[in-house]
């Protein structure tokens, strides 16, 4: 390898920082903006994600019309309140919570898996999960990305896929997987939200990690 190709340690550590302080973020300025550039950058760095067998399944939507927004949100709102309604004891707490940036954000993407093209490098035997799994990747670039431009992102999955797909015109044979709330924010939170606001509160790796084989299962 050609020395271009070492990192050095300050480097390195930046990347773990920038992975650490990743934040799923849901408050945002109101009524800000972001440059063209910038937001051309964080594109790209999706682009620039991992794809089973270079299939690249990502499709993205920029959503610019007010109207449009407030369509998205609604949907959004209609599902929440679905959600609501299976949480059973924690159905008043859970309606509480922030749990989307779509009115406030400066940028709204949707992100849409694309229709099938047929790949079977790598995935002849999970066909669905490995082009789900590569435009997660997409999405977990522009998240690192955007933490790097000092924006908060924040990943919506509250919405019916069907219904998001009809709004915004697309394909039978494609889904919608994701909105994307991209902005400046007053602050990034200290800690996952949901830690903070005592919803749930992650594990260690240790818990996650096996030798072998699934730890029930025996030698």
């Amino acid at each position: 390898m050609s020395p271009a190709s070492h990192f050095s340690e300050s480097e390195r550590e930046l990347l773990y920082r920038v992975m650490r302080e990743r934040r799923d973020m849901r408050h945002f300025i109101a009524d800000s903006t972001i440059d063209n550039e910038v937001l051309r950058r964080i594109l790209d760095a999706a682009h620039m994600a991992p794809s089973v067998g270079l299939m690249q399944p990502w499709r993205f939507i920029q959503i610019k019309s007010p109207a449009r927004r407030e369509s998205i949100a609604a949907l959004v709102d209609q599902e929440r309140q679905e959600t609501a309604k299976l949480l059973a004891e924690r159905e008043r707490e859970f309606l509480r919570l922030k749990v989307e940036g779509i009115r406030e954000c400066a940028a709204l993407i949707a992100v849409v898996q694309a229709p099938d093209d047929g790949t079977v490098f790598g995935r002849r035997t999970m066909p669905a999960e490995m082009a789900l799994c590569s435009t997660a990747s997409a999405i977990q670039n522009m998240w690192l990305a955007s933490r790097v431009e000092n924006l908060g992102m924040g990943w919506v999955s509250l919405f019916d896929p069907k219904a998001l797909a009809e709004l915004l015109n697309c394909p039978e044979s494609t889904k919608p997987v994701a909105l994307l709330c991209i902005g400046p924010v007053k602050a990034f939170y200290a800690k996952p939200m949901l830690e903070q606001l005592g919803w749930r509160q992650g594990k260690p790796l240790d818990e996650f990690l096996f030798e072998d084989g699934w730890p029930e299962s025996g030698p």
